[in-house]
């Protein structure tokens, strides 16, 4: 291509420069072509409903998603907790009035301290959901009135999940929603959130809820696209039947709530 290019250029001829233009212009087409067909020849996403063979890799896929959290807790929240930063500048300002090294170290140490327990509540999550609904997800989905869990498929490999769970006559709650960090940013999510909705639409329910704790904006944007709106965000998150919170926990785990809602019937939003 850029050998017939420089020969195109090198003659000055009022044709070859209309020559020139065309041979671009078709050039240009070509690329363009080629672009969108390897943009198009990917595997195509499959939803169906959970199956009993599924549980390895959904349990897989959950656990990695809950572990991603740990650091987007620990560092990406960091900035969305003003009061923290105060809380933490106060014990530097305490402590570098007695020992001076404690300028370096003490930021440290509470970086790490919020990884450690940001790390540990996680996992706590983690381990409740495996116990409890994640443990036995035909009853608690498949085989219970209102509810339902599916999984995205690509390539005969289950690469996402996500779950709907009846809360009242009229309102259904979005849930479990992740996907394989392999085949992000293929529209795995948005596929899985439209099935929820239509789920919804179909079952009589006249709202969708959702929850989520995330700090990185993909997930938020994901929401807002399928049409939901952000009702009210909340300070902290319990997992049912756990414990409450330490005071170490509360002071270096702290995180939003964001709740999300979509009326069904502003669902023209998804087209």
């Amino acid at each position: 291509m850029w050998k017939d290019l420089k020969t195109a250029v090198h003659k000055r001829s009022p044709s070859n420069v209309t020559e020139l233009e065309l041979f671009c212009k078709e050039e240009w087409a070509k690329m363009s072509v080629s672009r969108s067909v390897e943009m198009n020849t990917g595997e195509p996403i499959v939803v169906r409903e959970f199956e009993s063979r599924d549980e390895q890799d959904v349990r897989r896929i959950f656990s990695e998603g809950m572990r991603e959290m740990v650091t987007d807790t620990a560092f990406r929240g960091l900035r969305h907790h003003p009061e923290s930063l105060l809380i933490y500048l106060v014990m530097t300002g305490v402590w570098i009035s007695s020992c001076w090294w404690v300028i370096v170290l003490l930021p440290v140490a509470i970086l790490y301290a919020r990884c450690y327990f940001s790390h540990r509540v996680t996992l706590n999550s983690t381990k409740h959901a495996l116990r409890t609904d994640m443990a036995d997800i035909e009853r608690f989905y498949t085989k219970a009135p209102g509810s339902c869990v599916w999984v995205a498929v690509m390539n005969n490999q289950v690469v996402g999940l996500v779950a709907a769970k009846k809360r009242s006559r009229e309102v259904v709650e979005l849930m479990r929603m992740s996907v394989d960090h392999r085949y992000r940013c293929r529209g795995v999510g948005m596929v899985l959130g439209r099935r929820v909705v239509e789920y919804a639409s179909t079952q009589g329910f006249a709202k969708v809820v959702l929850g989520t704790t995330n700090y990185t904006q993909a997930p938020h944007n994901l929401y807002r696209r399928l049409g939901f709106q952000c009702v009210g965000v909340t300070n902290g998150y319990t997992v049912s039947a756990a414990p409450g919170p330490s005071l170490l926990e509360r002071l270096f785990y702290r995180v939003k709530h964001h709740h999300y809602e979509l009326e069904l019937q502003h669902k023209e939003n998804l087209k």
